[in-house]
């Protein structure tokens, strides 16, 4: 898993498909997320372009792409039960899967540590 100075994680499935959502952080500080605008499947998107945005009781939030390519598919359960992101923002609340036209663009993002580090203000 590699992770956004925005907040978002992505986790590769196999060589080319990879799955985005927020992390811990991120749906703690938006609270309690009512609505959920995901990405259209089929659509082409580049590392950091704006793609999907999270209605929450304290605010509206933009999510941002980690990497460029194709969006493959998006978690339809978070259509009816948006809650799931809060639930578990890290597993079952993953926003879309993506199809990296550039999987090289994976280095420039944070591991675990170097996340944490930058959570904890190192």
């Amino acid at each position: 898993m590699k992770f956004t100075d925005s907040h978002e994680w992505i986790e590769w499935e196999t060589d080319q498909i990879a799955k985005v959502g927020i992390t811990t952080f991120a749906q703690k500080e938006l609270g309690d997320i009512v609505f959920v605008e995901l990405p259209n499947i089929n659509q082409n998107v580049n590392a950091k372009q704006e793609v999907a945005v999270l209605e929450s009781t304290k605010a509206a939030a933009d999510i941002y792409s980690p990497v460029s390519g194709e969006i493959v598919e998006v978690n339809i359960l978070l259509q009816k039960t948006p809650e799931l992101i809060n639930q578990s923002p890290e597993k079952q609340g993953w926003l879309y899967k993506i199809r990296l036209s550039n999987p090289s663009e994976l280095d420039l993002l944070m591991d675990h540590q170097a996340y944490a580090a930058m959570l904890n203000g190192a």
